[in-house]
């Protein structure tokens, strides 16, 4: 029987992207997650010829798609919740490297960020309300 977690991650990403940058916004909002939980890391994969592979987490990640509005209200839960986040702004798009990003996004109005990706972590069940009425991504 599959092991029942305690906790659930959430990937949130805005559905008027073009397809890299979803795909983009995804990658670095797990590396994000990651970073924020490295118990939940699997151990390392080895294949058949004993060759070794890196570490994952351990668990599902579901990835859901939103408009800019419905990001903003996972990311007010998020906060009210006090559920961990990774949060990636439009601005970050348009610069090099992480300093820059860093810079981006603290430029940002907090009550109005331009997100276009959000990641989550916590209580399956606060995650659960964090996401509710938002659809998985097609």
């Amino acid at each position: 029987m599959p092991e029942m977690f305690t906790t659930k991650i959430a990937l949130i990403v805005r559905e008027d992207l073009a397809g890299w940058q979803k795909l983009n916004v995804t990658a670095f909002l797990a590396s994000g997650i990651t970073a924020s939980a490295p118990e939940a890391l699997g151990e390392p994969y080895e294949d058949a010829a004993g060759r070794r592979y890196s570490r994952m987490l351990g668990q599902p990640m579901l990835v859901f798609g939103a408009s800019r509005a419905q990001l903003q209200g996972a990311h007010r839960a998020a906060l009210e919740r006090g559920l961990t986040a990774a949060v990636y702004v439009g601005a970050m798009f348009a610069t090099g490297n992480d300093e820059a990003n860093r810079t981006v996004f603290r430029a940002e109005n907090p009550e109005d960020l331009d997100l276009v990706g959000l990641a989550l972590r916590g209580d399956r069940k606060q995650i659960d309300k964090a996401v509710k009425g938002l659809a998985l991504h097609k």
